[in-house]
């Protein structure tokens, strides 16, 4: 035993040094081992055959691909070795094939790469030679002559070669010896050939030992007992028409169909020549002949299953036929033809998902093997895309096919993508099988944030709330996670102003802006800002816009008037009219600026206080005062007016001034009017103490009539008209109404004569102007500027008393 082993490795060896030959033309690499070897045995190192480094092996991921090959054997990244991983059985493997391989692939990564490695697994002696029955018998006629030959069982071995039987022996006997004879096929059977005649009653059973030899280191041997029993009559032998019946059948043929018929004939007469067609039971036919059943009398075989030519394409059956006594033997050879039956199956042996969106064109996404069980075309499969896709699948080795990106990727146009590959047969009709890949594209930071516009403006009105938010600035990032997220902060470029954090602050996060104080318009017009958008990604980017914020201006000054100035504390500006004025002549201009803007800035020019009729007219949007009509002697010589300054604005402001219009020829009569101006405001501060003393007297005067009254009633009547008489008598001497209107200053002047005169009758007026002297003009009592005593009560009592 261990010199057949030493021969099993020295053959092991030369067909390593062989396959390295060969390995280094067509990258192949071919093992021979002995079945049956203990589990971690070492085959070779694959590493060596293939020249790759050890060292690199478990970068590389080294491992075997193929669908038997995995559970006999399995490759050490660590060393390089190719291990026995279970026991072999060559005959469970192969059958009586004369040649038995495993074939897979050893697939490297990295770089990736694929390489074919055979190993032939070479038979050893395990199996003895086996008979189906160890006791059996036979039949034989006494009347049979010297010669006679009755076939015998013949024993199995599933080893091959020298390994399998190669000889029978009899046990040592008087009557038979045993003979080999030879079917065309080669293979061996027994037939105990009669040597002297029988005396059935001398001897009717005889009994023999049967061993059957194979020529393996050790032989081994198997034996059965043969039982001969001797029997009269019937010396002839059925003959089969055929030693060996050949058949061939689709895979797909009908149960119960009949696909040959076996024939033996008998020369025997009668009862001895009736044939019995049977199968007969041998472990090789154990598993056939389940698929098939022969007709007893006719000897049609017809199928009894299914066929499967992926299960079993070969079926051999051994049938007898027997007359009652002797039997014979043929074979039937049942070979199983392929149909296309069978889809193609894809494996996807290796999938990277999710692929980064930056790979570059060319970078193995997956590892496809692609198989049909059925053979010739019908096994032949092409492999495809359907969809327009980034990809291509390529034929990488055989049966195996490899999924590349064929051009970029960008994520946020697609990131999910289908790929669904169909593998079609080249058989007839041909069959196809589909299988989906899911692909997911992960995102990497390619894309910094984006503003909508590249320019934004905002609008604040001034006196804003501080604290309070004024705009809301976003940036979008087509990226995921941390790449999406977006930090906002602001600067500006604007060095002489405060920081930007003492007028505005944004969240980070929202990029809601926020006033940090209240604008005002007339400080600020407006801000630029530099909002920037920065994303989490690693590296991170970052883009910029500018905002334009302009502060919106509001009605909130008022118009300031700055001629006539009003610095002298708030006393009242004066101007000389010429009196020979025309017309729409230019008397003075109120100039007023307003510090808003817009339309709160438009000023408007108006008299709020004028005497009647008016002698002057005001620009509503110059300012400018102008004569109305020319000036004569008898008009009013002082004009004091009320102008109100007012803007355009919602809820407009205004501010007035007061102005006093002399008329005069020139500047030295303009002085004196200009006194008594000065004097008449005095007096009018002391207007109302006049009226309480005037009040007080016109009480006593009014006393003193009613005494007076009552003592004329005493006296009689003839005495009343000289007692008012008196009362009536002028105190004062006349003095022109002009020159009084000259010192009018809203008040009644004195010295004025008034006749006064006391009503008799309860019903009428306490008391009555009476007419004075004619040249005296009463319209000029009052001045037409003053008010006070020029109501309508004081003007329906004068002409009351003219009559």
């Amino acid at each position: 035993m261990i010199q057949g082993y030493t021969k099993i490795r020295w053959q092991v060896t030369i067909s390593i040094l062989f396959s390295w030959l060969c390995h280094s033309v067509s990258a192949q690499i071919h093992y021979s081992i002995a079945e049956e070897m203990r589990k971690d045995s070492v085959i070779g190192n694959i590493a060596d055959d293939l020249g790759l480094d050890i060292k690199q092996l478990s970068s590389s991921k080294l491992r075997i691909v193929s669908r038997a090959s995995e559970k006999y054997l399995y490759a050490n990244v660590d060393n390089g070795n190719l291990y026995i991983k279970d026991r072999i059985d060559r005959e469970a493997l192969c059958g009586a094939e004369a040649s038995c391989h495993l074939t897979f692939d050893a697939v490297v990564e990295n770089p990736f790469n694929i390489f074919k490695i055979k190993i032939e697994i070479q038979d050893i002696n395990d199996n003895s030679p086996r008979f189906f029955h160890e006791m059996f018998s036979i039949e034989i006629i006494e009347a049979a002559l010297p010669g006679t030959r009755l076939a015998l069982q013949s024993a199995e071995d599933p080893d091959i070669g020298l390994n399998s039987i190669q000889s029978y022996k009899l046990s040592d006997n008087q009557y038979f010896i045993l003979s080999e004879r030879v079917r065309l096929d080669g293979s061996k059977f027994p037939e105990l050939v009669l040597e002297r005649s029988l005396d059935r009653e001398k001897e009717n059973v005889h009994i023999l030992t049967l061993t059957a030899m194979d020529a393996g280191n050790p032989v081994r041997s198997g034996t059965a007992l043969i039982s001969v029993i001797v029997i009269d009559a019937n010396d002839n032998f059925p003959i089969f028409g055929n030693e060996i019946y050949k058949v061939s059948i689709q895979e797909d043929i009908p149960i119960n169909t009949t696909i040959v018929t076996v024939n033996a004939t008998d020369k025997d007469e009668g009862i001895n020549a009736q044939i019995t067609y049977s199968f007969s039971k041998t472990s090789d036919n154990i598993h056939h002949t389940g698929m098939f059943i022969v007709n007893p009398i006719t000897g049609d075989i017809k199928t009894n299953g299914n066929l499967d030519f992926e299960v079993t394409r070969n079926y051999e059956l051994s049938v007898q036929a027997k007359d009652g006594i002797f039997v014979s033997h043929c074979k039937v050879l049942i070979e199983d033809l392929d149909i296309n039956d069978n889809v193609p199956e894809i494996v996807i042996n290796l999938l990277l998902s999710p692929i980064p969106e930056d790979s570059k064109p060319g970078t193995m996404i997956a590892l496809i093997e692609v198989h049909d069980l059925d053979s010739g075309d019908n096994g032949e499969v092409d492999c495809e895309i359907i969809e327009i896709v980034p990809f291509d699948l390529k034929l990488s080795s055989d049966n195996y096919y490899k999924l590349a990106l064929s051009m970029s990727l960008d994520r946020e146009k697609q990131a999910y993508y289908n790929i669904t590959i169909v593998a079609t047969d080249h058989g007839s009709p041909p069959l196809s099988n589909r299988r989906t890949i899911e692909l997911e594209v992960a995102d990497v930071n390619d894309n910094p944030p984006m503003f909508i516009k590249s320019e934004y403006i905002a609008y604040i009105p001034e006196n804003n709330l501080p604290g309070a938010s004024i705009y809301s600035i976003r940036a979008t990032d087509p990226d995921l996670g941390d790449n999406a997220k977006i930090i906002y902060t602001i600067s500006t470029k604007d060095t002489e102003k405060l920081s930007t954090s003492s007028y505005f602050s944004i969240n980070i996060e929202t990029g809601v802006l926020y006033a940090q104080r209240s604008f005002d318009y007339e400080q600020d017009k407006g801000f630029q800002i530099q909002v920037n958008a920065k994303d989490h990604g690693s590296p991170s980017l970052e883009s910029n816009v500018t905002l334009i914020i302009h502060i919106v201006d509001q009605n909130d000054n008022i118009p300031k008037i700055l001629y006539p100035s009003a610095e002298n504390g708030g006393s009242d500006g004066y101007e000389m009219v010429p009196l020979m004025s025309e017309p729409r002549s230019l008397v003075t201009k109120v100039v007023a600026v307003d510090a808003d803007s817009g339309h709160n800035s438009w000023l408007s020019y108006h008299f709020i206080h004028v005497s009647e009729p008016s002698y002057f007219i005001i620009g509503e949007h110059t300012g400018e005062i102008r004569t109305s009509r020319t000036f004569q002697e008898k008009d009013t010589l002082k004009h004091k007016v009320v102008v109100m300054v007012k803007d355009n604005g919602d809820h407009s402001l205004s501010s007035t001034v007061t102005l006093n219009l002399f008329v005069a020829n020139n500047i030295q009569q303009a002085v004196p009017k200009l006194n008594n101006h000065i004097e008449n405001e005095d007096l009018q501060s002391n207007l109302h103490l006049y009226l309480v003393t005037a009040v007080v007297l016109i009480s006593l005067l009014f006393i003193v009539t009613v005494m007076i009254g009552i003592i004329s009633k005493c006296k009689g009547s003839k005495h009343l008209s000289t007692t008012f008489g008196a009362v009536g008598t002028n105190i004062y001497p006349q003095v022109d109404s002009r020159m009084l209107s000259m010192y009018s200053d809203g008040s009644l002047p004195f010295p004025y004569s008034y006749n006064v005169c006391v009503a008799l009758d309860s019903a009428e007026n306490d008391f009555s102007y009476i007419k004075k002297q004619q040249n005296v003009h009463v319209d000029n009592l009052i001045d037409a500027d003053d008010s006070g005593l020029g109501d309508e009560n004081l003007k329906e009592a004068l002409p009351a008393t003219e009559q």
